[in-house]
């Protein structure tokens, strides 16, 4: 029960003060500028900058970056003007000028040590210029300054401010009425009694007539020279919330600061007013200070903060501070007001009241108006609002979006379990669901009967194909049949009677003929790096790129875009749930917290001159400036404007990479390496990258590269090199020692390698001589032992003949018959003559080389020979006779070419 009290309190508080449609306003708090809470006076320079009298600091904020200085003395500030370049401000008995040089506020004081003399703690609470005049005002006194001095003049009543009406200065008494001053003369404005006794806040002249604003009695105006009070219903509003501050914006507009209820801006042609407030849009309901800035939109000095009130924008924002509303996913207009659908309720705003709709509690999708009824798709079903009542028609829950199908007559819904549709309008309470598909489907689109584009919730594109009683013939899963494996979250959109799709960042259309998805040119060109696109109408829809939308149209064939800044909706934009609902020529565009109103045809963005100013430790850089190696360099990109006209630029450094957004005008740029270094900044048309500004200077080389370090490198590589030298000369000696000693060594060792070898040598020599007579005794006793065992077998058998025969003629029969039986064998003899042959092989080998016309009988008598033996041992073994063996050594000897005194066997002993 405490609960619904709570709940329903909260919608009774949300109905009493309720945020209403207001322009763009951009809140600095203390923190943000680094001062103090008031801020007694703003004015804006010849340079764009907008200047502070922030009580003990004088603030200076160029869009990008605040600064913040204090008096030499540490006194407050009440005060600022500009003139020129220098920037006046007034203190506590204290005057001067700010002057900007290198990159800094430096104060000049005006003051001398008896300029406040006699005064009693004075302080100049206004500054203002009159006929090459500067006049510094307090509350008793008016000190007056130009080329001749500073003169001072008191004022024969205390006041609260002086005013410029008419080239005249009206000075305001706190009690006395408004005077005149002419030099040291006050004359009082007559018929002007009315605001006798009235501590007035501020003077200006509009439209021919004088406007007087009071602290507490409301404002009068002049008519016939007389001041009546102002015919406006705020008036009286007025005089109940302390009137502290006024200015004119343009002949039609006028801004008022209160000191209970903030700003009101009135549109003097219908009386009309909105009221900027604590509860809708400030952070504080103190106005202290008003200035007009050149766009024609408003600065506030609060006393807790500062306000930046873009009233010449087109974009106005509906912000529920309170958050009653909760995320906006739909919207709609109605009569008198705005119906949304938020994940809190239905809401319905009119006449500056925001009350929920009873029984809508719960998360809500979409909004779609036919007629003068409104289809809710709502995650407890589908209901409808007919401006006054809402009822549930259907359990059709999680209705994310309605479409309307031309080619089959009926309306589509796609929710959490697939597609429901309706074939008749007025009966939403007959649903029915098509077949086969049960799927979660955010999106659907359709360009011929009988066929439907779905987007699931997920991912994949699906085609569905059904029947005139929509009975579902076919599900395609047409990304995956396409072999597009990363299709999360794809988008369908229709554009000039032809749908599209977006699948991670490229643009597709069907082609029927081939039944592929193929790309399309033309958007693909046009809108690539796409993110997300939202459809308005047949003419107009918008595209988030780099995080920025643009509102895209098409004039003679080509797309223009139009930037909608992002301090509009930065942080608030609900992805894949932002949806567009135009209204005439506005665009209303739904966020986590409302909505803005985006106008159609007011963009100026264009690329506007900015300046630079770049700072490394704190100081301005400019052609002197030393920039050390590997160090950060901070750059402020200073813009033209403040509001809505104000740039999104990009840059690129050294010309190389991506282009990358500046954010909020401040670039940091870290770990620079040495050189010349180009900063280019750029403003994106939406179709170009346009150059709008180049940026140089200069990074020192790194300490390990300056011209000390390369001297010290230079005497390090001389000297290394000397050392080199002499240690390698040092080694080289030595090496020339160890080579001398090994050379020494290695010639011992070689003479004892060459003893050792020649003495091996000499024992093999003398091993093969032995061999050699070994071989040659071996062949000897070979020859001679075959020689013997024949003989002696000869021998044996004629002593057995003798003995047993004794006829003399048989006996000689028998002896010629064993002589003939004993003698060698052609066998025995080969077989002799092999195994001589082998042992022989190398002395055979040697011969032929030399002697290549020796005949084997010639080789077999050069082996008998080589065997040392004779003649007479030959003649048996070569079956010749003695004499022959010599006719054969005879030739042997020619064709050895031998002479009679060379001995035969030495020479063949040494082959």
């Amino acid at each position: 029960m405490k609960r619904i009290l709570i709940i329903a309190f909260s919608f009774v508080f949300a109905a009493a003060h309720a945020q209403e449609l207001l322009p763009f306003v951009e809140n600095f708090t203390k923190t943000e500028y680094g001062g103090d809470n008031q801020n007694w006076n703003v004015a804006q320079g010849n340079d764009n900058a907008i200047y502070f009298a922030n009580n003990h600091y004088f603030l200076r904020y160029n869009g990008v970056k605040w600064e913040k200085y204090t008096l030499p003395n540490k006194t407050v500030i009440r005060s600022v003007f500009i003139d020129g370049d220098k920037i006046y401000t007034g203190s506590y008995k204290e005057f001067g000028y700010w002057k900007r040089i290198q990159g800094k506020m430096k104060y000049f004081s005006l003051t001398g040590k008896d300029l406040f003399s006699g005064s009693d703690n004075e302080e100049i609470w206004k500054i203002f210029k009159l006929n090459g005049r500067i006049y510094f005002q307090s509350f008793n006194e008016i000190f007056i300054y130009d080329q001749a001095g500073i003169r001072k003049i008191r004022f024969p009543f205390q006041i609260s401010y002086c005013y410029i009406v008419d080239n005249q200065i009206y000075v305001a008494s706190v009690r006395q009425g408004i005077y005149v001053m002419d030099g040291t003369h006050f004359t009082k404005k007559a018929h002007w009694s009315q605001v006798d006794n009235n501590v007035i806040h501020h003077i200006e002249k509009s439209n021919g007539r004088i406007y007087v604003f009071t602290k507490t009695n409301g404002v009068y105006v002049t008519e016939n020279e007389r001041l009546v009070p102002w015919d406006n219903p705020l008036n009286d509003k007025l005089k109940q919330q302390v009137i502290v501050t006024a200015k004119f914006v343009n002949d039609s507009t006028l801004a008022v600061g209160t000191g209970l209820q903030g700003l009101y801006i009135v549109d003097l042609k219908d009386n009309s007013y909105k009221n900027f407030n604590r509860e809708n849009t400030l952070r504080n309901n103190a106005v202290l200070s008003i200035l007009v800035d050149k766009e024609n939109d408003i600065w506030l000095g609060l006393d807790n903060g500062i306000a930046h009130v873009e009233i010449n924008s087109a974009i106005n924002v509906f912000s529920d501070n309170l958050g009653i509303l909760g995320s906006v996913y739909g919207i709609s207009t109605i009569d008198d007001g705005y119906l949304f659908v938020t994940n809190h309720s239905v809401f319905i705003y009119r006449d500056k009241k925001l009350q929920s709709i009873p029984n809508s509690q719960g998360q809500v999708w979409d909004i779609y108006k036919i007629d003068n009824r409104y289809i809710i798709g709502h995650n407890d079903g589908t209901f409808i609002f007919d401006g006054k009542n809402l009822k549930k028609v259907n359990n059709v829950n999680g209705g994310w979006s309605f479409y309307k199908s031309d080619y089959d007559h009926v309306y589509f819904q796609p929710n959490y379990a697939g597609i429901a549709y309706y074939t008749d309008a007025n009966d939403f309470s007959k649903s029915k669901f098509l077949s086969k598909l049960t799927k979660p489907i955010r999106n659907v689109a359709q360009n011929k009967p009988n066929e439907l584009w779905a987007a699931d919730n997920y991912r994949s594109l699906y085609r569905i194909r059904y029947d005139d009683n929509f009975n579902t013939i076919e599900i395609g899963n047409i990304s995956q049949q396409n072999g597009l494996t990363n299709d999360f979250g794809v988008k369908i959109f229709t554009y000039k009677n032809e749908i599209l799709f977006l699948i991670n960042k490229v643009w597709y259309t069907f082609n029927a003929i081939s039944e592929k998805l193929v790309r399309d040119n033309i958007f693909n060109k046009s809108f690539r790096n796409i993110s997300d696109i939202i459809p308005i109408d047949d003419e107009n829809f918008i595209v988030v790129n780099a995080g920025l939308l643009y509102v895209i149209s098409q004039v003679n064939n080509e797309f223009v875009w139009e930037l909608i800044p992002e301090k509009y909706y930065e942080g608030k934009l609900i992805f894949e749930s932002s949806k567009a609902y135009k209204t005439g020529n506005k665009i209303l565009l739904n966020l986590d917290d409302g909505f803005i109103s985006y106008e159609l045809g007011q963009s100026e963005h264009r690329a506007d001159v900015v300046r630079i100013e770049a700072f490394y430790q704190g100081n301005l850089i400019n052609d002197n400036t030393d920039i050390k190696y590997n160090q950060s360099v901070e750059i402020n990109v200073i813009p033209g404007n403040y509001g809505y006209n104000r740039q999104d630029l990009f840059y690129k450094l050294n010309g190389s990479g991506d282009f990358q957004r500046v954010i909020k005008g401040n670039l940091v740029l870290n770990n620079l390496h040495s050189g010349n270094q180009l900063v280019t900044f750029y403003f994106f048309n939406g179709k170009d990258y346009i150059k709008v500004k180049d940026f140089r200077f200069d990074v020192d080389n790194p300490w390990y590269f300056s011209w000390w370090m390369i001297l010290i490198y230079i005497l390090i590589i001389s000297g290394s090199f000397f050392l080199y030298y002499r240690w390698n000369k040092f080694r080289y000696m030595q090496k020339l020692q160890l080579k001398e000693e090994e050379l020494k060594h290695e010639q011992k060792i070689l003479e004892l390698e060459l003893k050792a070898e020649n003495e091996l040598n000499v024992q093999e020599y003398e091993k093969h001589i032995l061999e050699l007579e070994i071989q040659t005794k071996s062949s000897e006793v070979a020859g001679k032992s075959l020689s013997i065992a024949k003989q002696s077998e000869m021998i044996e058998n004629i002593q057995h003949l003798l003995e047993s025969e004794d006829d003399i003629s048989k006996l000689k029969n028998e002896i010629r018959k064993v002589v003939k039986i004993n003698s060698v064998n052609k066998h025995e003899w080969e077989t002799f003559e092999t195994n001589l042959n082998q042992i022989h092989n190398e002395f055979i080998i040697n011969l032929t080389k030399k002697f290549p016309s020796l005949t084997s009988k010639d080789i077999r008598l050069c082996i008998y020979l080589k065997m040392n033996l004779s003649s007479k041992e030959i003649a048996p073994m070569m079956n010749i006779s003695f004499r022959g063996v010599e006719l054969h050594r005879y030739r042997l000897r020619k064709k050895l070419n031998l002479n009679q005194e060379e001995n035969l066997n030495k020479f063949m002993l040494a082959i």
